[in-house]
């Protein structure tokens, strides 16, 4: 099983969901697409792992909503502990930063702004998922009870909103750097 599958696993213990709901929960830790999602949940379906349940829609063909069976849940006992690779960072913008000067400074101003907004955007989406998460999760949380259902989901999205933040402060950073020579030329 890939990571993914394990995250998707993860997602379960909280509940049963359906491949869409997973999808949209696992976005704030993991980038996936419905093409890798669905084929993982047969694969693991076929294994044991999860098992699920067709519920009609109208107008719809028939959705299935997951559930970790219990092998699913002693695949992630046993997962979770093993040690991690490095992060894996994949992020066009990067890339492109690389080259920067090889753009006008408007240019570059312009990509750097419109990621701000995007930073800017999933700032407020974290915070407002942390506010779903309710009082009682903040008191178990600063309690330290790491049993507690949304623990994990807490300290996850903290980080995110760290993370966001400070690549806010970067881009502002770099637009300032753009500002102190507005006219400059483009490198070859």
């Amino acid at each position: 099983m890939n990571t993914l599958s394990y995250g998707l696993l993860a997602l379960l213990t909280r509940g049963p969901r359906s491949g869409y709901e997973l999808m949209q929960h696992i976005q704030p830790i993991w980038q996936a697409k419905h093409s890798q999602i669905y084929p993982l949940l047969a694969l693991m379906e076929k294994r044991g792992f999860v098992q699920y349940v067709p519920v009609a829609q109208k107008d719809k063909p028939d959705k299935k909503v997951y559930s970790l069976t219990d092998e699913g849940i002693a695949a992630l006992r046993e997962w979770v502990p093993e040690p991690t690779g490095d992060p894996v960072k994949r992020d066009e913008m990067l890339l492109k930063v690389y080259c920067i000067g090889f753009i006008e400074p408007a240019q570059a101003r312009q990509l750097f702004e419109e990621r701000m907004r995007m930073y800017q955007c999933k700032i407020e989406k974290y915070h407002r998922m942390l506010d779903d998460l309710g009082s009682e999760t903040v008191q178990a949380v600063e309690a330290g009870r790491m049993e507690h259902p949304g623990f994990g989901s807490y300290i996850l999205l903290k980080r995110a909103i760290g993370q966001a933040e400070s690549d806010l402060d970067w881009c502002r950073w770099v637009v300032g750097l753009l500002q102190l020579n507005p006219t400059g030329s483009v490198g070859n």
